[in-house]
């Protein structure tokens, strides 16, 4: 198997986005992009310039709201 990672069609990422918000429910960016590396058992790489401008298409779409508060190791989000 080659070591490069896939790249995610148009449209995959945000229903791979939303699917993991329904499983496990909210949580920040970070932890949504390591959940759905982790469930593609690594053949994806998800960084800052996919993850989050996905997240902020999807609340400008309705499908998401945002939240800010702290996460579980108390660090602002």
């Amino acid at each position: 198997m080659s070591e490069n990672k896939t790249e995610v069609p148009y449209g995959t990422l945000d229903l791979l986005i939303l699917k993991t918000l329904e499983t496990i429910g909210p949580m920040h960016g970070y932890r949504i992009a390591r959940r759905i590396e982790q469930v593609a058992e690594n053949l994806l790489r998800l960084n800052q310039g996919s993850i989050y401008p996905a997240l902020i298409c999807l609340e400008q779409q309705g499908w998401i709201r945002t939240q800010w508060g702290i996460s579980e190791t108390k660090e602002p989000i």
